[in-house]
């Protein structure tokens, strides 16, 4: 029996295992690298294991000491989360020559599945091994790993290299390993998967289908269960193709088989040997815990006689710090709070006041909507993000919001290239134009004194306040008088430092305020209050290129120099953060006229990069 479970991983999917064990009695042990000493995985764990690592990025792919760690911890077992190890056979290897227990699929199963190319292979498929332009377009793809990473759709004959090599260093860098292939790349279908589940008995078990097209950069942000609008053949298909990949490699416990659905065919993906991110979805249908039934695997344990039944629908939405108005760039800082009401699920690996670093993956959290129909369960989600309170660095949050009230999305006709036809309807801004007026006034109460309202016997000029909303600069103007507070166009119903209430066109509005420094939240609309007087040393020349994130500068265009002739859009150098490699474009045509960034360069948000002298 299973007493201690080292989580050879971070963030959220460490403490949802903790969750489980804790749940099951349990001893819960955590990794961490110097980056997460204080994150929350480390803190709710019973015991914590700091890792060395020549870089926090790598420290959670050195396996020896991961298992090191297990055994001075007295751990017996070790749950490999997803992404870094989880798909390792050595490393799954090493834990069971360590005489501890692996919570996955045999090592051999792994070895199978884990190399793309070879589970292909497995199912019958062959991956290109010369592309021409007839092929196009193509999918790079790295033979380990998920998530996205190491992938890479191309379109013209003459970027293959390029892109071939980007890919390779991305997968290394999150995989550690940087094997990748080639395949032809099917437009504009939809992403299903089967989640299945097989004991040390024989039964393997596929436990319904996902959907999981709303992707971004290959990686999901939106899943859903039941996978909506299949026949009944191809949903028996899938499933049957799922149990025939399982038990063609005899695995053993919780995996995922993926396909590519296209004019009523369904195309062998992958298979992954692991927990998916979007577990939770089905959890949610089918009324199980997965991790409880990895761990009863794990132990030996047959999967019980009568499968259980599907109740209702289920959506899953990924909260990211990022901003996908700005190519998904990711984004960092303090999250000062994270709150979602309603009746859903949140599964996160931060709380308030957590720093949101550039090492890892840029997701925030999980919110999970189940419901009896498929509209009740987009609608509950929709309206649990729209209320949320989201304080810190950019999130997708209005753009997850937008997509699940999308018509394409309600009506179930949504494809993997659903982001490339709508991104800028959906992240077209859309802030309050009331919230500058509220933020101001709230700050007017903040700042006034107890039995001093700020009023002037002898009529003044307006106060005025200015903000930074969705990149355009904004003022809000008020004036004090014995009746309190006044703005032209509205009347104040109330104001203090944290609720202001306007009355607009008869409609009273309520706006909550959230103050931390400079940066205020109005409800959903973030804003950054200006200084009355600019410093005039923080200006930029017209054309300059500044560093959108935290990152390394990774690669310089090939021939780049000082005079050298751009145009807009062409890239110019990568910046790699979070274990993604991000193009970094000319904003305009004309002449490079300063180079500041060099490869292996780590640069801070804002910092000047190179200037382009328009033409």
């Amino acid at each position: 029996m299973i007493t201690s479970v080292l989580v050879a991983n971070r963030g959220e999917i460490a403490c949802r295992v903790f969750r489980t064990c804790h749940d099951l009695g349990i001893r819960t042990v955590a990794v961490h690298s110097d980056a997460d000493a204080n994150a929350l995985h480390a803190r709710v764990a019973d015991v914590s294991v700091r890792l060395p690592g020549e870089t926090p990025a790598d420290t959670y792919l050195r396996g020896d000491l991961i298992v090191k760690a297990a055994v001075a911890a007295g751990a017996d077992a070790v749950h490999p989360g997803y992404g870094f190890l989880s798909e390792n056979a050595a490393f799954a290897r090493a834990v069971q020559d360590a005489g501890l227990a692996w919570i996955g699929p045999p090592p051999s199963a792994i070895e199978a599945m884990a190399s793309k190319t070879r589970a292909k292979q497995l199912m019958g498929i062959r991956p290109l091994t010369e592309v021409t332009e007839a092929d196009l377009p193509v999918l790079v793809k790295a033979a380990a790993g998920g998530g996205g990473r190491g992938m890479r759709v191309v379109r013209h004959l003459a970027d293959l290299d390029a892109e071939l090599a980007a890919a390779r260093a991305e997968a290394a860098s999150a995989f550690g390993d940087g094997e990748v292939f080639v395949e032809p790349y099917v437009e504009n279908g939809r992403h299903v998967e089967v989640q299945i589940l097989a004991d040390t008995h024989g039964t393997v078990r596929p436990l319904g289908t996902r959907d999981c097209s709303l992707q971004r950069r290959h990686q999901k942000v939106i899943e859903e269960a039941p996978a909506p609008g299949l026949s009944a053949a191809l949903d028996e298909e899938v499933r049957a193709l799922a149990v025939r990949a399982a038990r063609a490699v005899d695995y053993v416990g919780a995996g995922t088989v993926e396909f590519l659905v296209a004019d009523g065919h369904a195309h062998f993906l992958e298979m992954n040997t692991r927990l998916q991110v979007e577990h939770p979805v089905t959890e949610a249908v089918f009324g199980v815990d997965l991790v409880a039934e990895q761990i009863r695997i794990a132990e030996g344990h047959p999967l019980e006689a009568d499968p259980p039944s599907a109740r209702g629908h289920a959506v899953e939405a990924r909260l990211y710090a990022e901003d996908p108005a700005r190519d998904w760039s990711p984004q960092t800082g303090t999250l000062h709070r994270l709150s979602v009401p309603g009746p859903v699920r949140l599964d996160t690996g931060y709380t308030d006041g957590d720093d949101i670093g550039v090492h890892y993956d840029p997701m925030l959290a999980k919110v999970v909507a189940h419901a009896p129909t498929r509209a009740e369960a987009l609608r509950r989600l929709a309206s649990a993000l729209e209320r949320a309170e989201i304080h810190g660095p950019v999130t997708n949050r209005d753009l997850l919001v937008r997509s699940l009230r999308h018509p394409e999305v309600t009506a179930a006709r949504m494809d993997t290239g659903f982001y490339d036809r709508h991104l800028s309807g959906l992240t077209d801004p859309r802030p309050d134009p009331h919230a500058p007026l509220a933020a101001a006034l709230a700050d007017a109460r903040a700042r006034s004194r107890p039995g001093f309202g700020g009023w002037r016997n002898v009529p003044s000029q307006p106060q005025s306040k200015r903000y930074l909303m969705a990149g355009e600069e904004h003022e809000a103007r008020y004036r004090h008088t014995r009746e309190g507070l006044e703005a032209d166009g509205v009347r104040v119903v109330h104001a203090d430092a944290r609720l202001v209430i306007l009355d607009v066109d008869g409609v009273e509005r309520k706006y909550g305020i959230a103050r931390y420094g400079h940066q205020v939240h109005v409800n959903t609309t973030a804003l950054t209050a200006l200084p009355r007087f600019p410093d005039p040393t923080t200006q930029h020349a017209p054309g300059s290129l500044l560093a959108p994130m935290p990152g390394t500068v990774v690669r310089v265009a090939d021939g780049l120099a000082v005079g050298t002739a751009v145009k807009e859009g062409e890239p110019l150098l990568w910046l790699e953060a979070m274990k993604m490699q991000h193009k970094i474009t000319a904003p305009v045509t004309g002449t490079l006229t300063d180079l500041c960034a060099v490869p292996g360069q780590q640069v801070e948000p804002g910092v000047l990069l190179a200037v382009v002298q328009q033409t």
